[in-house]
């Protein structure tokens, strides 16, 4: 199986799993999320957030740690990048916000060894919706326009 099949089938996987968990979430979290990369205050907004809450692990330009993608000496994953050559954009919009704001083990229902936090208690949706935002916005058309693709299939199951 290609490398890119591999990927295609956990995001899938994750995506199902996502959603069969979503309804035990802890919390209020919107059915629907959409990102606005075109809202200019809301990614404005979205920027000074990121810097205050995200910059320092996932970098300033969103070009993530180092070795993202092998486990450090402690089994910590390193932050990704969140520009396109990370795998933020392979995730639908309201998995990202599900991420965001409950983590991993929020999601899957088991502790996970990972140092990115759940923001439930620091950030509001809307702060989510435009930080999230705010990233999108920083990505090439091309992915931009595959994320949207990706979001209209999912909000269609």
């Amino acid at each position: 199986m290609s490398r890119t099949s591999v990927v295609l089938l956990f995001a899938v996987v994750l995506a199902v799993a996502a959603g069969y968990v979503f309804a035990n979430l802890p919390g209020e979290v919107p059915v629907d999320v959409v990102l606005r990369p075109n809202d200019t205050r809301l990614v404005s907004a979205g920027q000074a957030i990121y810097g205050e809450h995200c910059a320092e692990c996932h970098g300033k330009n969103l070009e993530g740690q180092a070795n993202w993608r092998q486990r450090d000496a402690e089994g910590y994953m390193p932050a990704p990048p969140h520009d396109e050559t990370g795998h933020t954009w392979h995730h639908a919009d309201l998995l990202l916000f599900q991420l965001t704001k409950v983590g991993l083990a929020g999601i899957i229902g088991t502790k996970h060894k990972t140092r990115m936090p759940a923001y439930a208690d620091v950030l509001s949706d809307e702060e989510i919706v435009a930080v999230l935002s705010y990233i999108k916005s920083r990505w090439p058309t091309k992915i931009r326009e595959r994320h949207d693709r990706m979001n209209g299939v999912a909000r269609k199951k």
